[in-house]
């Protein structure tokens, strides 16, 4: 077991360092206009004119912090800044605070909506390069103080105009200007309510980083304001209770997708195993760095039910099917990147904290899969995906607003971590 798990995290570290952050590094930095571009096609044709997307970009800054703060590799502090850096003078609204949807590829605002998804992932990233560089001397400490208020300003951005005081969660999106807005997607692809599992699942994420961030500060010996960490403490308590209480279905223990603002379901019956199974490490992790035992003695049973729930989306051959809509018995048996990620993460840590050695060969299994069929050898990174007969897609982007270094970085960050030395 030992010497498997040792060939695991060697194949992980060469597979985030010489196939996804290679490509970034050498195919996507835009030494003209700064930051990142926006798109490669998914043939491989550089768009070096597509607008550059908030999501993208605020991946691309925690996936080169994680790598920082995992490898410590100068290289990957110095893409870390860069998209930092590129966030802070294009991407951050001066005039109502918050973040773009997206810019042009030369820095101008091109959708000034804020999505609160969005913004969640840009706390996601700024919290982790605090984290990566807390005690590095090559950040000076007036760099990481204004990276560490820019993180309690986008949570209190959250807070103060997401946040639902009536029904409890967070809604999905508001103008620039803060107020109400008729389309709420996070793309053409969802549908339009006002709750989501989605955007909760990427607002409990940055947050559970966030203070994570802020006790690794105190282990570290650096000051960190009490209030303001109680009020992240608060807030990820109440996202636990969200989850547990309000998301889950409790007759499926699958994720339901879509609400109304009193948390009716909408958009009929779906479940989406990549989001569950996602959901089912990222709800643990949650509760873990909480450190309060009596709340994750009550999420662990819950964990191991929505990780099982998502089994349902396994196939023979060691992948996961995107998602299905019961309703009208159709099924996107598709094999997204992501979902294969985020499938790989999720049964490792069963394995690893319930001793579960079947959820290990789940993740080996799809970790296989990954090897032989996602996996570009030849340009780096990953295909979109692959249909149930292996046909590759390159319909969609091979990097792009949704196509980033993030979910495949973690998968392997999180196993390199996890297995250890």
């Amino acid at each position: 077991m030992k010497e498997t798990l040792q060939t695991l995290r060697n194949e992980m570290l060469n597979t985030v360092e010489e196939n996804i952050l290679a490509f970034w590094l050498d195919n996507m930095q835009d030494n003209e206009n700064g930051g990142f571009y926006g798109q490669m096609r998914g043939d491989g044709m550089l768009v070096k004119t597509a607008n550059k997307g908030g999501i993208l970009n605020a991946r691309i800054l925690w996936s080169f912090a994680a790598a920082y703060r995992v490898l410590r590799k100068p290289q990957y502090l110095a893409a870390a800044k860069r998209a930092k850096d590129y966030i802070m003078q294009h991407f951050i609204d001066p005039v109502y605070g918050g973040t773009y949807w997206a810019v042009t590829y030369d820095g101008k605002p091109a959708d000034t909506k804020k999505q609160f998804y969005a913004i969640g992932f840009m706390l996601y990233g700024m919290s982790e390069f605090v984290r990566a560089t807390m005690n590095d001397s090559k950040v000076s400490e007036e760099e990481k103080e204004e990276t560490l208020q820019i993180c309690f300003n986008l949570f209190n951005i959250i807070e103060d105009h997401s946040l639902d005081i009536v029904y409890n969660g967070y809604i999905e999106a508001q103008t620039r200007q803060w107020g109400e807005i008729a389309d709420m997607r996070l793309s053409e692809l969802d549908a339009n309510y006002p709750k989501s599992q989605n955007t909760h699942l990427h607002i409990i994420e940055p947050y559970t980083n966030f203070f994570r961030c802020l006790t690794e500060m105190e282990q570290a010996g650096r000051e960190v304001n009490i209030n303001n960490k109680a009020k992240v403490e608060v807030a990820l308590r109440n996202l636990i209770d969200i989850f547990t209480d309000k998301i889950l279905n409790p007759e499926t223990h699958h994720l339901d997708l879509f609400f109304e603002m009193d948390w009716t379901r909408g958009a009929g019956w779906l479940e989406s195993y990549g989001h569950d199974i996602e959901c089912s490490w990222l709800m643990h992790e949650a509760a873990i760095v909480l450190g309060d035992n009596e709340v994750l003695e009550r999420v662990e049973p819950i964990v191991r039910l929505v990780a099982k729930a998502s089994e349902k989306g396994l196939n023979s051959d060691g992948s996961m099917t995107h998602e299905a809509n019961i309703d009208t018995g159709h099924t996107d048996d598709d094999r997204h990147w992501w979902v294969q990620a985020e499938a790989v993460v999720g049964f490792y840590n069963i394995y690893q904290h319930f001793g579960d050695k079947r959820a290990l060969d789940k993740a080996i299994g799809c970790w296989r899969y990954i090897k032989n069929n996602l996996i570009d050898y030849r340009h780096g990174e990953w295909y979109w995906s692959c249909d149930k007969e292996g046909n590759i897609n390159t319909n969609d982007d091979h990097a792009g607003f949704w196509k980033c270094p993030y979910h495949n970085s973690r998968m392997c960050l999180e196993l390199i971590e996890r297995i250890g030395e």
